[in-house]
C-alpha cells in the first residue's frame, strides 16, 4: 500500500521548509485560499476553504510510515481532513467556525508571505505566482513588513527578484503594509 500524503498550498510549497519525499505538483478543484487568524496563533496564516468552482495548484508528498507527529506539530492550529480528488491524501484546514478574518491585531507576516511566494515561484514559474495572488481571499488584511526581523520561524532569504515580485503583487492589489 502507498504511504499517506498531504497536499501543500501554503509554505508547505516552499521545499526549503520541509523534506517529504516524492513531492509532485498537484491542482486540487473545489478549494481556495484565504488569510484567516485562529486562537491558537497571534497572527493570520493561510488556509484552505471549500469553495466549489475554484482550484488551486499546490505541492503533494509522501508522509513515510504514516508518521504524522512532525507535519501535525508543524500545522497544529488546522485539522488534517481527507482531501477528495486525491487518492489517500489530506489537507490541512481551519474549519468554519474556528478562524475569523485577518486584522489589525492579527496581521500577515510579510516574512511568511515571502516564503510562499518564493515556493511559488520555484515550482510554478511568475504565472503560477500570480495565480497564487490571484486565487487567495483576504488581501484586505494588514501585512506586517517583518522582513529585519522574521518572525515566522521557517523565514528564507529571497533574492532581488523574488523581493521585487512579492512587492509588486501586493502593490497592484493595493494591499495595506505596515512597519515592524
Amino acid at each position: 500500500m502507498s504511504p499517506p500524503r498531504f497536499f501543500g498550498y501554503g509554505s508547505l510549497v516552499n521545499r526549503a521548509t520541509q523534506d517529504y519525499p516524492n513531492i509532485r505538483q498537484e491542482r486540487i478543484k473545489g478549494w481556495a485560499r484565504a488569510w484567516r487568524h485562529t486562537e491558537l496563533r497571534e497572527v493570520a496564516f493561510l488556509t484552505a476553504i471549500r469553495s466549489p468552482f475554484s482550484e488551486i495548484d499546490g505541492l503533494s508528498a509522501d508522509v513515510p510510515d504514516a508518521d504524522w507527529a512532525t507535519l501535525d506539530t508543524r500545522e497544529f492550529a488546522y485539522d488534517r481532513v481527507a482531501l477528495d480528488g486525491l487518492s489517500n491524501t489530506v489537507i490541512y484546514e481551519i474549519p468554519e467556525g474556528k478562524h475569523s478574518a485577518a486584522s489589525h491585531a492579527h496581521p500577515i507576516l510579510l516574512s511568511y508571505l515571502d516564503v510562499v511566494v518564493q515556493g511559488y515561484l520555484n515550482e510554478f514559474g511568475e504565472a503560477g505566482a500570480l495565480l497564487f495572488f490571484a486565487t487567495t481571499h483576504g488581501w484586505d488584511a494588514p501585512i506586517l513588513n517583518d522582513r529585519n526581523a522574521p518572525r515566522y520561524p521557517r523565514h528564507q532569504t529571497l533574492s532581488t527578484f523574488e523581493t521585487e515580485f512579492v512587492d509588486d503583487a501586493l502593490a497592484a492589489l493595493e494591499c495595506t503594509i505596515t512597519g515592524a
